[in-house]
């Protein structure tokens, strides 16, 4: 079954939408973004979520230390590292005892090769941070560990794009959104799709 992660949650409805939908992760971004939350407006929104749902937190280039403070205080419970981050940052938060998911933006099958050598517990493959544009689907292969598919899904091709591509998960924000906010009905409608309800 193909996980689900609803990203960029920054209202109460938003995470009330989600706990109706059920999704298999929801994300937090503290990156520089419209979408970003301070640490302490994502942990309130991290406390309503519903306790099966996996609070993930994403990062662009942030200090470890940073990072896991936000692990440990348990506001999230996976780092997702969106910028240049080196391997050596990938591993010091693994062995703190919290797994990594790790974006690359795929322009080139050079993109894809960079990425399977991640020492990532999960890729995440994008067409660059928060766009909302697709990447060139064809450039990705085979790929037997677990990734992410990202960038420009919406109610209208996520179904293709999981029939032609097998991600082991998907993360969307703005193809469940509505003149930028989360869309209730969208997000509905995304998890029963991808899940074929």
């Amino acid at each position: 079954m193909t996980r689900i992660k609803i990203c960029g949650l920054t209202r109460k409805q938003d995470i009330e939408a989600v706990n109706e939908a059920r999704p298999d992760y929801a994300g937090f971004v503290f990156a520089e973004s419209r979408r970003r939350v301070a640490p302490r407006q994502a942990a309130n929104l991290r406390a309503a979520l519903a306790p099966e749902i996996l609070p993930v937190g994403v990062f662009v280039d942030s200090a470890v230390t940073e990072i896991l403070a936000q692990l440990r205080s348990g506001t999230i419970a996976i780092a997702q590292l969106h910028g240049q981050e080196p391997a050596e940052n990938v591993k010091q938060i693994q062995q703190a005892g919290f797994p990594v998911i790790q974006a690359f933006r795929i322009r080139d099958a050079a993109d894809i090769v960079r990425a399977q050598v991640s020492p990532a517990d999960f890729l995440l493959l994008d067409s660059g941070g928060g766009t909302g544009i697709k990447f060139d689907w064809n450039l990705v292969p085979p790929i037997t560990r677990p990734w992410f598919l990202a960038g420009g899904l919406t109610l209208e091709n996520v179904q293709g794009a999981i029939q032609k591509l097998h991600p082991w998960g998907i993360d969307v924000s703005s193809g469940v959104e509505t003149d930028g906010t989360k869309d209730r009905n969208k997000i509905l409608t995304m998890v029963r799709r991808i899940r074929n309800e």
